[in-house]
């Protein structure tokens, strides 16, 4: 019964910032790293960002300095914060988590979320 549900995505300009949200469910004794991969039209699906803890981090070339990735772990939730976003952004974006739980150690994935920016 493990879930990873997602939202904020949506439509966004050029510029602006969306913060987008995962958050882990289900009977689960314990999250690993947690990350955020994209799929934009017709490109094959890259990662983001990904955290380990607050002091471990790291981001995409592409996105770093713009894109923030954070978690709260008493919410079992990772967020990513999108600042200054760009339409090459435009992708559905995925996130992903290590779940420990009675079936063992497994990797996640959440539905996904589309994100749109207009020029």
């Amino acid at each position: 019964q493990v879930q990873l549900v997602e939202s904020g995505g949506g439509l966004v300009q050029t510029g602006g910032s969306l913060r987008l949200s995962c958050a882990a469910s289900g009977s689960i004794f314990s999250i690993g790293p947690m990350a955020w991969y994209r799929q934009g039209p017709g490109k094959p699906r890259e990662l983001v960002a990904r955290i380990r803890s607050s002091l471990s981090t790291n981001y995409a070339d592409s996105v770093k300095g713009r894109f923030t990735i954070s978690s709260d772990n008493a919410k079992n939730t990772v967020y990513l914060q999108m600042t200054s976003v760009k339409p090459e952004d435009t992708a559905v974006y995925y996130c992903n988590a290590l779940i420990s739980s009675a079936s063992g150690l497994n990797n996640f994935w959440g539905q996904g979320t589309q994100v749109a920016v207009s020029s």
